[in-house]
């Protein structure tokens, strides 16, 4: 019997990854799954607020179902990239044909403008982190003070929000928003979490204001102030006496302080009409908005030192793909060398960073396994040798987990949350989980 198969490396074990993985491995072929973090889940574990109880068990249930698949193997607290426990060179030298990158975005995205490097000032992606206890993310300090403004009109504003008044409580919470009430990007389901907050005089106000700039533009004022209103009648009743308000039409273009963040400066905006679409278009009139801290939750991009070439936010691809599925390019690129990088694949938001949730994730994982296997059709099978893979990661002098540690790590973390009468319980640093997994065998 031949012992030859296709033998591919996923790097990054989030929705995209993991489903790849799996799509890879129903044909037929032998994949590892390398995760820089010990626990498989990426955003699914550690960017879902950890009060979704619900979501967040049923989505660990799916992904240890994709780790039972015959002829899949986890490596997780390894990290792949140029500045990495292993590069792609060192994974082809292993002996991988094809490589798929489902890392993520997990660069951090600025607007670059003045004094955004200031104590004060965070991106949004850190408390989120933070609070889901991602390492070591786990282990840094975020003040926040009193007063805290939101940079974005998206759901990770709204995250961050709800942290801001039903955790920490805060006094207020100014929503930074560069265009219009007709364009915010956030669910109304998950304003339900922080609507009770809301400062409906100064909504009213804010409508008032704005709304000239909405007609002109041929948008409707009351629809819009309507989306917001009607997640009211399915409200969290408020646990803080936090003031959440937004403001619209309004660019940041420097944040205020000099030792530490102390406000920011916006530019009033209107909004044209150009090519079918609305954008904001600068006045010129700056103002000051004085707040103690800042969030910037305006996206993010890939890790531009992860050693494949970078186009705006996301990993360059093809312009012209070899193995399209759906009209779409999975295949990574050098723009400089005018040429595919032949053996190496883009999924989930390192294809596309910051678009959609774990369903659209996991789609475009599949739909990137599906260009690696038409890619593996024009290649002959090999022999998967695990043995060098092992002996390489020993070399590292770290340790990997395994399924079978992360099983070990399920089991622990249950019991800990029945023990201490919680809906679930999760250690916040690498040593600890590291610690209990060995404490039993």
């Amino acid at each position: 019997m031949s012992n030859k198969n296709y033998y591919v490396a996923v790097v990054g074990a989030g929705p995209a990854g993991m489903f790849a993985a799996r799509e890879l491995a129903r044909n037929g072929v032998k994949v590892a799954i390398f995760n820089r973090d010990i626990k498989p889940g990426g955003l699914a574990e550690y960017g879902i607020f950890p009060d979704k109880h619900i979501m967040k068990r049923g989505l660990r249930a799916q992904f240890q179902q994709v780790l039972d698949t015959p002829g899949l193997t986890y490596y997780g607290n390894i990290t792949i990239g140029a500045k990495g426990d292993l590069t792609l060179d060192d994974l082809r030298a292993l002996g991988f044909q094809a490589i798929l990158v489902a890392t993520g975005a997990q660069g951090i995205k600025w607007l670059g403008v003045p004094n955004e490097a200031l104590p004060g000032v965070y991106h949004a992606k850190g408390p989120i982190f933070h609070y889901n206890l991602l390492p070591p993310y786990t282990q840094k300090m975020f003040e926040f003070g009193k007063k805290v403004a939101i940079v974005g009109a998206g759901n990770v504003m709204l995250d961050i929000a709800r942290y801001l008044i039903r955790k920490l409580k805060v006094d207020e919470v100014i929503a930074i928003v560069r265009r219009g009430p007709a364009e915010v990007k956030f669910d109304r389901k998950e304003l339900e979490h922080v609507v009770s907050n809301l400062d409906l005089n100064a909504l009213d106000q804010e409508f008032a204001r704005v709304a000239p700039h909405m007609l002109a533009v041929g948008q409707d004022p009351e629809a819009a102030k309507n989306y917001i209103l009607e997640a009211l009648p399915k409200a969290e009743p408020a646990n803080s006496r936090t003031r959440f308000r937004l403001e619209f039409l309004a660019s940041p273009t420097q944040v205020l302080g000099e030792d530490i963040a102390c406000g920011l400066e916006v530019e009033d905006n209107i909004l044209v009409a150009k090519d079918g679409e609305v954008k904001a278009r600068g006045t010129g009139n700056k103002r000051d908005i004085h707040v103690d801290s800042v969030v910037f939750a305006i996206g993010d991009k890939v890790d531009t030192d992860f050693g494949l070439p970078v186009a705006s936010s996301e990993f360059a691809k093809a312009p012209q793909p070899r193995f399209p599925v759906e009209a779409i390019c999975y295949e990574a690129y050098d723009p400089a060398k005018e040429s595919v990088i032949e053996d190496v694949f883009v999924a989930g938001w390192s294809r596309q960073a910051s678009t959609g949730l774990v369903g659209y994730a996991r789609k475009d994982g599949v739909n990137g396994a599906r260009a690696v296997w038409q890619y593996l059709q024009t290649l002959p099978p090999i022999e998967p040798n695990d043995s060098l893979l092992l002996a390489r990661l020993k070399k590292l002098g770290k340790p990997y987990v395994t399924l079978t540690d992360i099983r070990k790590l399920v089991e622990i973390e249950a019991e800990e949350a029945q023990n201490r009468g919680l809906e679930s319980f999760k250690y916040g640093t690498n040593e600890e989980m590291l610690e209990k997994i060995m404490s039993i065998g």
